[in-house]
């Protein structure tokens, strides 16, 4: 019984590094960005917090969109069908184009309101904000295309095309960025002009890459709707997580605009370690969707096992390099000494979380893989409204500080971990079968 131990861990290694490398992208460019426009001072880095935080709409939709495109995708490429599992990247393309076309226009009328609610009396730091999304929200339309591809190319157990598209794509626009915002002076509306390009880019390679298949490429309302269906339980779980972040953001912004930088600072690292330990995840939702595709219950099980242990192992190392990092890793990102003591309050949570956090996102990519949508939008909403919301407000009233916002999200954290260990060890979620 232990003897496929061995295979399934090279498995999952040979699918986890090529993701993180994409995983990794993103975020590693949203940091050169953090720091380029952090030396340009406190006002235009609080801009691009409350600019970066709506954005991240659009990244969420993308999420959506790929975890719900390799679940199905995976089940049907272990089952034997993989037209059939290109086929679902397809139909979730024409739903990403749909959708960042909607979002790139939408934003143009509301990015103004928006910005104002969640930067208070900031005036200056809304007007930045309002600048910079309406530019950057034109790269949704690539931004979503490239998740949906990943999300396909991922269920074919292929993570090495992506892994090129997209570190390409988000290199050239780190050398860009630093390039347009000081050397054209363009400011923060520079770093909006980079960001577009590396999300175009990275869209139209996958999209290449679509075509590639020479698949049909023409709409299946049928397949549509059973995405859209699929993509609902995602999408609601998505929407308690931007309850989350948007009200931290809100929340940030009313204790001063230090402490609405130094969150961007911590929240940036900590999305940067969140889709590292991702790399994880990714690996579960393509192994767990195969072996349930193809009957094998049991290998899925040992999986889960092993995967929140790989999960616990690498968050437990970012916790040390975080906490040993403390005095310099804010620096690196300005030079405000109001900043970096407002980032001191947040970076003991931030630290600790991390080993909880990575069984968390383990364990995500287990039961997206497996289809167990349900349980994980009732389970993130319970979070959400019974534990961050009510903590981070009342981090408000009590006047408690930055500290207090990263606490809850340590609360969140937490529930939603311990309901996590229970679902997998019930063994509900393993259903097999091409769908599910």
């Amino acid at each position: 019984m232990t003897a496929p131990a061995a295979p399934s861990l090279r498995k999952v290694a040979g699918l986890a590094l090529p993701a993180l490398v994409v995983l990794a992208a993103e975020p590693l460019y949203v940091l050169v960005d953090t720091a380029v426009v952090g030396h340009l001072g406190r006002t235009p880095l609080a801009s691009l917090a409350i600019g970066g935080n709506l954005l991240t709409v659009a990244a969420w939709l993308g999420t959506v969109l790929a975890y719900g495109t390799t679940g199905r995708s995976a089940r049907r490429y272990g089952a034997g069908d993989r037209a059939g599992a290109v086929a679902e990247g397809v139909q979730a393309s024409w739903l990403a184009l749909a959708t960042g076309l909607l979002i790139a226009v939408g934003t143009q009328a509301l990015a103004g309101p928006l910005a104002s609610t969640l930067a208070g009396n900031n005036v200056d730091v809304a007007a930045g904000a309002t600048g910079w999304l309406r530019i950057a929200a034109l790269g949704a339309p690539g931004l979503l295309l490239a998740t949906a591809g990943n999300g396909w190319l991922r269920g074919v157990q292929d993570t090495r095309r992506p892994m090129y598209y997209v570190l390409g794509a988000n290199l050239l626009s780190a050398v860009v960025c630093p390039i347009l915002v000081y050397g054209f002076g363009l400011g923060l509306i520079g770093s909006a002009i980079a960001n577009v390009g590396a999300q175009t880019l990275s869209g139209a390679l996958f999209v290449h890459a679509l075509v590639a298949e020479r698949v049909p490429l023409r709409p299946h309302p049928t397949v549509l709707r059973r995405q859209l269906v699929l993509g609902r339980d995602l999408l609601l779980r998505g929407a308690a997580f931007q309850a989350c972040f948007l009200s931290a953001a809100a929340v940030a912004a009313r204790f001063g605009s230090a402490a609405l930088a130094a969150h961007q600072i911590a929240l940036q690292l900590w999305f940067f370690c969140a889709l590292v330990l991702d790399a994880v995840a990714i690996a579960a939702q393509s192994l767990v969707g195969a072996a349930l595709g193809a009957g094998a219950a049991a290998e899925a099980k040992s999986l889960a096992r092993r995967i929140a242990a790989i999960g616990l192992a690498s968050g437990a190392a970012f916790a040390v390099v975080i906490g040993a990092g403390a005095g310099v890793l804010p620096k690196l990102f300005s030079s405000d000494p109001q900043v970096f003591a407002q980032a001191m309050r947040a970076w003991p949570w931030f630290a600790g979380m991390q080993p909880l956090a990575g069984m968390v996102f383990a364990l995500d990519g287990v039961l997206i893989g497996a289809g167990d949508l349900r349980y994980m939008r009732n389970l993130t909403i319970v979070a959400t409204l019974g534990g961050f919301l009510p903590a981070i407000w009342l981090a408000y009233g009590l006047r408690l500080g930055l500290g207090g916002v990263w606490a809850g999200l340590t609360v969140f954290i937490v529930i939603r971990l311990v309901a996590l260990l229970a679902r997998v060890r019930s063994g509900r979620w393993a259903v097999v079968g091409a769908t599910r």
